[in-house]
């Protein structure tokens, strides 16, 4: 096994905390705007989202800490598009996981062969955000 880069390790977990704490914010807004016939359940899949980005931040954060790093106040850039309907917020949604997905790849690059106990999280993760991406292609097929 290699030696861990505490430094990248910690830098790269900052920002993950920091896209799904932003993530709350986005989910929790999406949940907000939701309008039309189909509000209830889909207001109900973004709650679900925003909840489960919290426990990842959470999560990440515990791992900081335990690396004796300090967790970020910060949450990442998002943008306000001001386009609400279902379509555009589920596109929205895909965009903000597809780059989720590829943070948590660095993660795993970066502590292969270094940590075993961060390779097998890194790999949950991508394998939860894979099934968002799965999850949202599926839901906006009716609306091709």
């Amino acid at each position: 096994m290699q030696e861990l880069d505490h430094k990248k390790t910690i830098d790269l977990l900052n920002a993950i905390m920091e896209f799904e704490l932003a993530g709350v914010v986005r989910y929790t807004h999406y949940s907000l705007m939701v309008t039309g016939p189909n509000r209830i359940p889909i207001v109900a899949f973004f709650k679900a989202q925003a909840s489960e980005s919290l426990l990842h931040a959470e999560q990440v954060g515990e791992i900081l800490t335990g690396l004796d790093g300090h967790p970020s106040l910060k949450i990442a850039p998002m943008e306000e598009t001001y386009q609400h309907k279902v379509k555009d917020i589920l596109e929205e949604s895909l965009s903000h996981e597809k780059k989720a997905l590829d943070l948590y790849k660095n993660l795993l690059d970066t502590v292969t062969n270094a940590s075993i106990y961060l390779e097998e999280f890194a790999r949950g993760m991508i394998g939860q955000e894979e099934m968002h991406n799965l999850e949202l292609k599926k839901m906006l097929r009716d609306f091709s």
